[in-house]
């Protein structure tokens, strides 16, 4: 990059100006991550727009880290962030306004340049992919009170939430001895997340019209997008987007619990792709595309992170377990693949998508009743189900 070129963005992207870093704390932003060196300070060159920043402490070898705090903000252009580490809570935390504005006119006067990383412009692309539809508003109605995404205040939140086996293990994994500390007692300041049904259930209504519900979502869908979202697709999408983030960098089982529940739900319906919500399920696989294809993408050039525990790929195991992705995926591509009259763009994005599970995973989405639809285990979570109760807000 030129030089004159790289000074406009230095002076209108946002910078994250970072204070008293311990060295070999992970600084991560959006898809990239920093080892904090001794004259580490920041980020500058950030694009505005939406970000996730999160960040984790290690012990004095730099090889075990403990669980990951992230936060979603929205900077706007020149904008100075400003954040202290706090050595007693290994938090960073806000200055007061009037010590954060003398360090922000610092910042603008290029006297930390030095010591600033730039954002990796080149990454732009796929961040832009991951949360194009995340905006201020979806950041204000699901982030926790204080804006911090962590497990650690997630135990008690998640602990009864019925999980499969894999998930099991992730959420050891995540609060696993490869963690410096044991976790702190915090309070429950979990997600807003949007809640879905697993199962319709409604008081009044026929079995037959309940088990057709729950084999075609689209009258849940319909249902959640007019009384939870106004009726804005997009304000969906968003939340589908800061779930997967703030899972795929922040490491939060409670944001995997949620995307699950919401790929579910729109893999689950039969009439809105191809007749009420084309358009919604065109952009909705097309943002899952881009999920599974960064999120897949392995650094080979840097082991040191996987080396040291700090990666943001997913694990392919927590996808095939369980066949969860796998069932959904396989019905949902025979009712587009196959349908006589499709919308060419949807077609497009799931021809692509089936390609990249089948490349990526070895999956093979051919016809076969022995791992399909006519088969399914005792304890599968995606078989109908038909459950009467008499609170339907239960």
């Amino acid at each position: 990059m030129e030089a004159e070129a790289a000074l406009e963005l230095v002076k209108h992207g946002a910078t994250l100006l970072l204070l008293d870093v311990p060295q070999n704390t992970l600084i991560g932003i959006d898809t990239q991550m920093f080892f904090s060196g001794p004259n580490f300070k920041g980020v500058k060159m950030i694009p505005p727009g939406v970000h996730f920043i999160y960040y984790s402490s290690s012990n004095r070898e730099g090889n075990e880290f403990s669980p990951i705090v992230g936060f979603f903000v929205e900077a706007s252009s020149s904008e100075v962030i400003v954040k202290k580490w706090d050595s007693k809570d290994e938090r960073f935390v806000k200055l007061s306004e009037e010590e954060g504005e003398r360090y922000a006119q610092a910042v603008k006067k290029l006297e930390f340049d030095r010591q600033l990383g730039p954002y990796a412009l080149d990454q732009y692309g796929d961040w832009k992919r991951l949360s194009n539809f995340i905006t201020k508003s979806t950041i204000g109605r699901i982030e926790p009170i204080g804006g911090e995404i962590t497990i650690i205040s997630e135990s008690e939140m998640v602990g009864n939430v019925h999980k499969t086996a894999m998930e099991e293990v992730l959420a050891e994994q995540l609060k696993s001895s490869k963690f410096s500390k044991p976790d702190k007692k915090s309070p429950s300041n979990g997600c807003y997340y949007t809640s879905i049904p697993r199962v319709i259930k409604l008081k009044g209504v026929s079995g037959q019209d309940l088990t057709n519900m729950n084999l075609d979502k689209t009258h849940v869908l319909e249902t959640i997008l007019t009384k939870q979202y106004g009726g804005s697709e997009d304000s969906l999408l968003g939340e589908l987007q800061f779930a997967f983030v703030a899972f795929l960098m922040g490491q939060s089982l409670e944001a995997f619990l949620q995307w699950k529940l919401l790929v579910s739900l729109l893999l689950g319906c039969t009439e809105a792709p191809l007749h009420t919500r084309t358009q919604l399920f065109t952009k909705f696989i097309k943002a899952i595309y881009y999920q599974l294809k960064i999120g897949f993408q392995k650094d080979s050039k840097d082991t040191s992170r996987a080396e040291k525990g700090a990666t943001t790929s997913l694990d392919e195991s927590l996808l095939s377990a369980d066949n969860f992705l796998r069932h959904l995926c396989k019905d949902f591509f025979s009712l587009v693949l196959d349908a006589p009259m499709v919308d060419g763009d949807l077609l497009t994005w799931t021809r692509k998508l089936r390609e990249l599970l089948e490349r990526t995973l070895g999956w093979d989405f051919k016809l076969d009743s022995s791992v399909d639809g006519m088969h399914l285990e005792e304890d599968d979570e995606f078989a109908p189900v038909l459950e009467i109760l008499d609170d339907p807000d239960h």
